[in-house]
Formats: structure tokens, sequence, C-alpha cells
């Protein structure tokens, strides 16, 4: 298993992308009509990039953004793209520092005792250097329990929307050859024409990844897929990038995001277009307006905690 070093990666390039600067900014899927004449299904907050720890009182700011997300746009449920805590990939964490960590995360998360999370895993969640593979607190099962998730990839429906959530934190960040055979009868089995969104840790399609790095390889044959059900899949979720970008394809919406965390909960650094900015994209979360017909809104709302 690769270790995916992205904040190293994401400094090294330092190359910019075209962000939000100062208020949400709103995707469409397709071509929707007005809202008027739409009945909404669902409103979806995503937050991802959380990286969660001690430093920068990030717990407090994070809690009190979590509380303004619920007062200001009163969510159904929350999608979490991964990278919850700050790091535990790298070779020098040790035990105590992966269990403050996700200590911190469930303090944090009570914010939204409240509310369904449904989350992915992100490259720093997982402690590759446990003392062995047969440590419980090893790889990503010790991720998928302390995230509360039944599987390290898996699915479910709300209203006439479904939801495939997935694990790419595999060899040159790809899915693995089981889990593409699930996802392919997953989309074989849904009922025509059923709205369905993704969310990997990691950007399918767009912009940041031409940039910075950090996409799937496996792009091409999941573009592929997602065409073959053309009628189903409406928009793909990620995070890892720390950018925001909205590119649409073949009628599907690739949306990466940006970062809870922006600049790793720092001022950021001479590329910073702002306080707490990484490169031009500040911290943030999106809001998905998911309505009965199929259509879907991706709002990025910077946040200032």
């Amino acid at each position: 298993m690769t270790t995916l070093k992205r904040r190293s990666l994401l400094k090294a390039a330092g190359l910019a992308v075209g962000a939000v600067a100062t208020s949400g900014l709103t995707a469409f899927a397709s071509n929707p009509e007005k809202k008027e004449k739409k009945k909404l299904a669902l409103s979806v907050a995503h937050i991802t990039d959380v990286h969660i720890g001690e430093g920068e009182n990030a717990p407090e700011r994070f809690k009190k953004c979590l509380t303004h997300i619920i007062a200001k746009h009163k969510p159904d449920f929350f999608l979490n793209g991964g990278d919850s805590i700050g790091d535990a990939s790298y070779d020098n964490v040790v035990y105590d520092q992966v269990i403050k960590q996700w200590s911190i995360w469930d303090d944090c998360i009570k914010t939204l005792d409240k509310y369904e999370i449904h989350s992915c895993i992100g490259n720093h969640d997982s402690w590759w250097k446990a003392p062995s593979k047969e440590h419980e607190m090893y790889g990503k099962n010790y991720v998928v329990k302390r995230l509360k998730i039944p599987n390290r990839y898996y699915s479910f429906s709300k209203k006439n929307w479904h939801f495939i959530v997935l694990d790419g934190n595999n060899d040159n960040i790809s899915l693995d050859k089981e889990q593409y055979e699930w996802l392919e009868k997953e989309l074989e089995q849904l009922p025509a024409s059923t709205p369905t969104l993704l969310m990997s840790h990691y950007p399918i399609l767009g912009t940041t990844q031409v940039l910075v790095g950090g996409g799937h390889s496996d792009c091409k044959k999941l573009k592929d897929l997602f065409h073959k059900h053309r009628d189903k899949v409406r928009v793909c979720l990620s995070g890892h990038n720390h950018l925001s970008d909205n590119t649409h394809y073949n009628d599907v919406l690739y949306c990466c995001n940006g970062a809870m965390s922006g600049f790793w909960w720092g001022k950021g650094d001479a590329e910073s277009a702002g306080p707490g900015y990484y490169l031009e994209t500040p911290p943030g979360y999106a809001m998905l307006s998911l309505y009965e017909d199929g259509t879907v809104e991706n709002e990025y709302f910077p946040h200032t905690f």
C-alpha cells in the first residue's frame, strides 16, 4: 500500500486553480429548470478534509462551523469526504497521536448527534505504522470502525436518490478489482433513471488533478462506466486537493469541494490568496440541492471560523 502524502505534494506543486473568493459558487448538473418549477428531494451538506487536531484551535472552529451549517442550511444529513483527522499516515505517527486525533474527532462530531453522517476514508485517516498488520488499529478497518461506516465502500438510498461511497485508497488512487466489480453490479441493479450521487475522497475528473495531481488513475474506466449508466449517474463529489472546482462532462457534475480546514487550519503561505486559503480556495464546505427530477446544484460556501 502506497501512502499518499497529499500535503507535501500539493505544496510542492505551487500551482493555482480558479475558485470562489468571497461568496458561494453554484454549479448545476445538466440544464435545470428554475428552482420554483422543481421539487427539492434532499438538502445535503458535504464537508471534506477536516484534518482535525489539537493545533490552531481547530476543534472549536470546526464545531462553530458545523453549528453554522445546521442553523443556516438545515441539511437533511452530512456527507464527509475523508481526511477526517489531521494525519495518521506519516511514518513518525505513534499510537498516542492516533488515539488523540480520533478522540478529538469524536468530540467534535457530537455537534451532529441528531444527524446522519456518511463518510469515506481519506489517505490521512489510516495508520499504516501500527506495530503489526494484525494490530486492531492497522489500516482501513480501524477507520471504518471510527467513522462508524458499514464498510470501506458502501451504498444507501434516501428519497428517490441513491448514494455510493467509494474507497480510492488503493494502488495509484483507484478502485481495486473487488470494489469495481461491486460498483458495476450496484449501478446495473438500480432501476432505470435512479438519480445517483457518488463520493470518493479523490477527484475522478476535473481541473484540480490536472494542475496538482491527486486524481483517480482509473478515471477513464470510471468515466466509461458512468456513461453506460448515464440515465443514473448525476454527480461525483470529492475533496483531497483542498481546491474548489466543478467540471461538467457527459452530463455528470464532478465537484471537488475544497477543504473544511483550508490551509490545514493555518494562516496560509505566500501563495495563499487570503487568510487560511490554499492557493485561491478559501476554507469551506458545500451544500447540495438534490431534486426529485434528478437534477442537482452544488454550492461551495467559504467560512471564516
